[in-house]
């Protein structure tokens, strides 16, 4: 894998230690609940984004590239990056919770966040990690 590639993983590996961070706070501070949603949107984004280095260097598939993250994410499924359904409802969740205004919908997803989306994103940082690892 090249450098640029290399250092989005280990990235992508940071945010979600610090997503996991959130665990540990108090979601009815305004401050955790926000940076919590900003966190996982991050982390969301930046793994799709190693979902296709992967993809494009280790697996060939190229059709994509200039495609939606809805199609990064099913070529990953078919790959066997990821197993889970889930992945399509943290991508639903992460696009309405761009355009909630409120709080109410961040409130409302907080605990999936940090229960089933955490594990979600870890099991694909441990399987990113055999693309990652030094020769």
């Amino acid at each position: 894998m090249d450098v640029r590639s290399t250092n989005r993983y280990h990235s992508f590996c940071n945010s979600l230690e610090g997503l996991k961070k959130a665990r540990f706070r108090d979601p009815h501070d305004e401050f955790v609940l926000s940076g919590t949603i900003q966190k996982y949107s991050l982390t969301f984004d930046i793994s799709w984004k190693v979902m296709k280095d992967i993809l494009v260097k280790y697996h060939g598939i190229q059709s994509f590239a200039t495609g939606s993250l809805r199609e990064t994410l099913r070529a990953a499924h078919g790959a066997g990056l990821i197993e889970s359904d889930t992945w399509m409802d943290m991508l639903e969740d992460r696009n309405n919770l761009a355009h909630d205004y409120d709080g109410v919908l961040a409130t409302a997803c907080f605990g999936k966040i940090l229960t089933c989306y955490v594990e979600t994103l870890d099991a694909f940082c441990r399987k990113a990690a055999a693309y990652f690892t030094v020769e």
